[in-house]
């Protein structure tokens, strides 16, 4: 069966769907089975170079779509979903097999701000795949009251943990740094963050957090400057994956205050590499997180946000039974490899066929 795989650019695109996207071309699982190739639709630039490229994508789709069996569309809201729906109809209109990844953390608030007209567009495309994918429950339970959808199914984030156990540290040395990944911005929480820290440095005076995504970078270096805080605040801008897991082994907690999320990739990086976790009560991260792996507040509460990063930086024996729990479950139940097998399940599924066909 060839597959192919159409979302960003996995290697010139930043982001947990370009994440998912290169595990999905790497698997093992996948690859012994189907002939997965990978079709980036849009790359990171400016304005111009994302909309020349993406009508370039869009043009030599055309002439490539047909010599393939099943389609995995991985989309987020706003223009991805409408650009998507394009490929999508093309698609549905030779009779094609298409799955739709929905990876957006703001879909229904995009949702519930278009038109009518826009409204009934997004629609037709949700209805029209095969299979729309969900993050999480909370997520399929929200697109079937929302879309009326017959067609969800769940597929979480997974996690290879082998590339990750690098990053794995058991020091006391640790205790006392955070690390935030993701773009730097109100919608992650990143201002709550900061004043959290200028409040925690009172009772911790050497806490360190790493701040490492792209977005509101010079901003916030002003910000730590005008505060005084350039010893407790390391700006990093956007980390490689070497540069990731060098922030990561200085750290023994993840932080993602989000506003909104669906199942964020650094929260489940965080755990494949023992770090406890800091987040907020919104989107599938209550379905990962609770008291025994992490300290879940609510958004935009400031003063809960600094209890949690001073419980963490000073109870070593909480910190450490988090960690170990974090590896367990990523093991357990969010690993890549559980991943894979779900999806290799959905693609046999949805092209009608059996298991033991195909072993």
């Amino acid at each position: 069966m060839k597959v192919l795989v159409i979302g960003p650019s996995d290697t010139k695109s930043k982001g947990g769907m370009a994440t998912v996207i290169h595990e999905m071309r790497n698997s093992q699982l996948l690859n012994k089975e189907f002939a997965i190739s990978v079709y980036s639709s849009y790359i990171d630039g400016n304005k111009f170079t994302r909309l020349f490229y993406s009508i370039y994508a869009y043009i030599r789709f055309l002439f490539l779509y047909k010599k393939y069996d099943l389609f995995h569309i991985h989309a987020a809201s706003y223009g991805s979903t409408f650009r998507k729906g394009k490929y999508l109809s093309v698609l549905k209109k030779h009779g094609k097999k298409v799955i739709f990844h929905i990876h957006g953390a703001r879909y229904m608030e995009f949702y519930e701000a278009l038109s009518d007209s826009k409204k009934t567009q997004v629609l037709d495309i949700l209805k029209s795949a095969d299979m729309v994918v969900a993050l999480s429950e909370d997520w399929k339970r929200k697109f079937i009251e929302a879309f009326s959808l017959t067609n969800c199914i769940v597929l979480e984030n997974g996690i290879d943990m082998d590339i990750l156990k690098l990053a794995i540290t058991d020091s006391e040395k640790t205790q006392k740094g955070f690390l935030m990944l993701g773009r730097l911005g109100e919608r992650k929480g990143t201002y709550d963050l900061v004043e959290a820290i200028a409040r925690a440095k009172q009772q911790v005076p050497d806490i360190k957090l790493y701040l490492a995504g792209d977005g509101e970078i010079e901003k916030f270096n002003c910000i730590v400057k005008d505060q005084g805080l350039e010893d407790n605040i390391i700006i990093v801008g956007w980390a490689s994956f070497d540069k990731k897991l060098e922030l990561l082994k200085k750290v023994s907690a993840v932080v993602l205050p989000s506003y909104s999320e669906g199942l964020p990739m650094a929260i489940l990086e965080g755990m494949a590499c023992g770090k406890a976790i800091i987040s907020t009560n919104v989107g599938a991260i209550p379905e990962v997180i609770n008291k025994e792996n992490g300290i879940l507040i609510d958004a935009g509460d400031i003063d809960a946000l600094t209890n949690a990063l001073v419980t963490l930086s000073t109870d070593i024996q909480l910190t450490k039974q988090m960690r170990k729990n974090n590896i367990q479950k990523i093991q357990d139940k969010f690993s890549v490899k559980i991943m894979h097998m779900r999806l290799r399940q959905y693609y046999l599924d949805c092209m009608g066929e059996k298991c033991d066909e195909l072993l």
